[in-house]
């Protein structure tokens, strides 16, 4: 179609490096947020594909992240793990305290990398399935800004505070799931604000506190979270997790440090790396035969497993190509000054 142009892995990788290397980022960072963008276009994730480059450049253009930031690892415990991203973004501090991660969790049954000072704005997936690559179940969690209202309430006070799960799955893509505690992830308001389309009733509230079918609207009032209570007291565990616990920020402290800049959200990340084999009670080969048993459960009754329509979409990608709707192309393209 005349309104999707494809490309190569390769090549997404590249156009995104070019963006963020000409908006004045360091090239580890470049590398590493690009990889991020380009994978979940790859995955048709819209909401946290290359339109994420438009927010990236954003708070880059407005000084509030540091861009050659020198993320500092503190070997806290032999459980624990510690990266000060230092007011850079998130992927580098990531790269870095994951392969601590890994040999902690392989060596002690069970560790956590706690990531403080960081810009957090892409999806939890790619965390996770990189420690399920590595053999480790995984728990992935972060706060973002005070955009959702609690259940009952009509004011912002929660974050989006995604919540992701990763388990390795021998020779097949891992069991991921990778979901915002608020009733739709905010780039997906953005989406159809950017396309002029309406958004369902139960997805936020306005400024009276009355459910809003208007994007813009929505982004002006509060969003509000999946499930009812059940959402919102996630949604608090996630505050208090990725929080308090690790000695950062909740989404309304975030809010705040932002001062109305528009940028990014700053806070912390928790991450929770499993082992099974040592979890076992001796026989792991026949532990995870049952947690194969308990997926064939769900699919041979006809559901399907969570992030299966991404997994379908990125075989569909490496087969024909990655589509990306041409004027967001062009709003990208436009990010690089000439």
């Amino acid at each position: 179609m005349d309104d999707i142009a494809y490309f190569s892995f390769s090549e997404l990788l590249d156009l995104s490096n070019r963006v963020l290397l000409a908006n004045g980022m360091a090239p580890d960072h470049a590398r590493a947020v690009a990889k991020v963008v380009a994978a979940g276009q790859r995955d048709d994730c819209q909401s946290h594909g290359i339109y994420r480059l438009i927010v990236c450049v954003n708070t880059l253009r407005n000084g509030k992240v540091v861009p050659d930031a020198r993320p500092e690892l503190t070997d806290v415990s032999p459980a624990l793990v510690r990266v000060n991203a230092n007011f850079g973004y998130s992927q580098l501090a990531f790269e870095m305290g994951s392969r601590v991660l890994v040999q902690k969790a392989r060596q002690t049954g069970i560790a956590a990398l706690a990531i403080n000072n960081c810009f957090h704005f892409s999806a939890l997936w790619p965390e996770v399935e990189f420690l399920a690559s590595e053999g480790l179940a995984a728990l992935a969690m972060t706060p973002s800004h005070s955009w959702v209202a609690p259940a009952g309430g009509t004011k912002p006070l929660f974050g989006t505070n995604p919540v992701a799960f990763a388990w390795p799955r021998t020779g097949r893509f891992p069991y991921v799931f990778d979901f915002a505690t608020s009733a739709v992830a905010r780039g997906d308001i953005e989406l159809h604000r950017r396309a002029g389309k309406q958004i369902p009733t139960d997805w936020a509230i306005d400024e009276n506190g009355k459910p809003t079918d208007d994007p813009t609207a929505a982004m002006r009032g509060a969003m509000m979270t999946f499930g009812g209570h059940k959402g919102s007291g996630l949604s608090a565990m996630v505050e208090l997790l990725a929080g308090p616990l690790i000695g950062d920020l909740t989404s309304s402290e975030s809010m705040a440090f932002d001062q109305g800049a528009g940028a990014t959200p700053c806070h912390g990340e928790l991450i929770l790396a499993f082992n099974p084999p040592m979890f076992s009670s001796g026989d792991s080969a026949n532990d995870l035969e049952r947690a194969e048993a308990l997926f064939a459960g769900i699919v041979d009754q006809g559901a399907r497993l969570p992030s299966q329509r991404r997994f379908d979409s990125r075989l569909r990608s490496e087969t024909n190509g990655i589509a990306v709707p041409r004027q967001l192309l062009k709003d990208v393209l436009a990010l690089i000054p000439e």
